[in-house]
């Protein structure tokens, strides 16, 4: 059986497994889909995601299944300058309901149900972001809140808006706001919500009572909805309390299409950069499990246009080695693979990386990953990373190892090491390179030469 058609193999049946146990665990595998942020900001409409949406509908067999609308989609005015210019729709109970202009189908008090509708038929999963809080305009008409003697302004907590987002208050810690929550996610289940992205509310400031609000809504419906928190970077000391309520949240701030931005101390971490990911998924894999998913935030990579959510339109800043170091990390280190391409006009490159099914059934059915100990690591390997990531143990028969070498220097790089040093027993082994498709002879040690900012995974045996 040919590499090709092994990992064929192996990637139908992880995701076979995936959905055997999707019963008892909400997001087994790291959560894989699009993201309309980093195409469209907050100007996506009902053509332009249906389009991206039937591109990853095309790749939908590799595992892409979540397709999500991004902030706005409730405004009639996206390019408005100000909160009263965008004119935020909601409904008689003061949940948020799309700009029917903008998504035609939505009207007649139809939500997104039939896009959502359309989306499930595509084979695909529906998602939507929202700012968590109570729209402020509800409050000031202090609008009844559904299936409750509530109102908003039982609900609101005007002592914790958001700090960069002036359309909401906070919501509450007490039975109006889990009301308010309650109504919103009955609604939004009913459209046939499978993903939310919730802003505002995981880092600047922290909300752990929104999220248990927001998580105990959503078991109420009884819809398997996956949870995402933003932003990031969310503290490591919360990271046993977020894990129990969501499946998803940032570990960053917002990352884009930059190789490192060179942060002061003290400073915001915003763009944050590729470099800047090895620590901070090294820092946080202990806490990666199945249903808890760290996340670096989304792949910036092909167009970026023609309103992305930061900058002007553009190909994507990144090299064709940093997009492959990227993706490299990404997928060894498990994190969710959100893209944030305009699937429209994929290019080539970016079509091979998001197609490979080796890294993709590696991202999905790894059994535990970490960075190998620096320390361990033998002369040469001061600008540069490695990561090791294990399916099962030995002796299983679906066991299998991989490492990833990463090089962080603005100059090319030749690594060697001994197997023993990465941490394998000191005997031969045979190591297979995962981009190339090209294997070595066995043997006691590696040696890899690298571009600058480039990387190579080898699956070992």
């Amino acid at each position: 059986m040919s590499r090709t058609l092994f990992s064929s193999v192996l990637l139908a049946a992880a995701f076979s497994a995936a959905t055997l146990i999707h019963a008892q665990t909400l997001a087994p595998t790291p959560p894989m889909g699009w993201n309309s942020w980093d195409a469209y900001g907050l100007t996506i409409g009902e053509e332009d995601f249906k389009a991206n949406a039937s591109v990853l509908a095309g790749i939908q067999r590799y595992g892409w299944q979540y397709a999500v609308i991004d902030e706005g989609w409730y405004m009639a005015d996206p390019f408005g300058k100000t909160i009263d210019d965008k004119k935020y729709l909601w409904d008689q109970n003061g949940q948020l309901i799309p700009a029917p202009d903008r998504f035609p189908s939505s009207a007649n008090g139809e939500g997104f149900k039939p896009l959502a509708g359309w989306v499930h038929a595509q084979g695909l999963k529906f998602g939507i972001h929202i700012v968590r809080g109570i729209p402020r305009q509800v409050v000031k008409e202090n609008l009844p809140i559904a299936d409750s003697g509530f109102h908003a302004q039982d609900a609101a907590d005007t002592s914790s808006p958001c700090p960069w987002d002036d359309g909401n208050w906070g919501v509450k810690d007490n039975a109006a706001g889990q009301a308010y929550y309650d109504s919103m996610l009955k609604l939004y289940a009913s459209w046939g919500l499978d993903f939310i992205k919730v802003d505002c509310i995981s880092d600047r400031p922290y909300r752990p009572t929104e999220i248990r609000q927001i998580a105990a809504a959503i078991r109420k419906t009884g819809r398997p909805i996956v949870l995402s928190l933003s932003p990031g970077p969310t503290s490591l000391k919360n990271a046993v309390e977020v894990g129990k309520y969501a499946q998803m949240w940032r570990i960053a701030d917002d990352h884009w299409d930059v190789w490192t931005a060179n942060h002061k101390p003290g400073e915001s971490e915003f763009p944050f950069g590729i470099t800047d990911a090895f620590d901070r998924l090294a820092a946080w894999y202990p806490y990666v499990t199945p249903g808890n998913w760290p996340d670096p935030d989304m792949l910036p990579w092909g167009w970026l246009g023609p309103h992305p959510g930061w900058g002007e339109a553009r190909q994507s800043r990144e090299t064709r080695d940093e997009q492959q170091t990227e993706f490299t990390l990404w997928a060894i280190a498990r994190a969710p693979l959100i893209l944030g391409a305009n699937l429209t006009k994929l290019d080539d490159f970016t079509r091979s990386l998001i197609t490979n099914q080796t890294m993709l059934f590696m991202n999905q059915s790894l059994t535990y990953s970490h960075p190998v100990d620096p320390a361990t690591l033998p002369p040469g390997f001061e600008h540069a990373r490695v990561w090791r990531g294990t399916i099962d143990s030995p002796g299983s028969r679906n066991y299998a190892e991989f490492f990833a070498f990463f090089n962080l220097d603005d100059k090319p790089v030749t690594l060697k090491a001994t197997w023993r040093q990465l941490g394998l027993d000191a005997g031969k082994h045979q190591a297979e390179n995962v981009w190339s498709d090209t294997a070595f002879k066995d043997s006691k040690e590696i040696t890899v030469t690298l571009p600058p900012h480039g990387s190579t995974i080898f699956q070992v045996r």
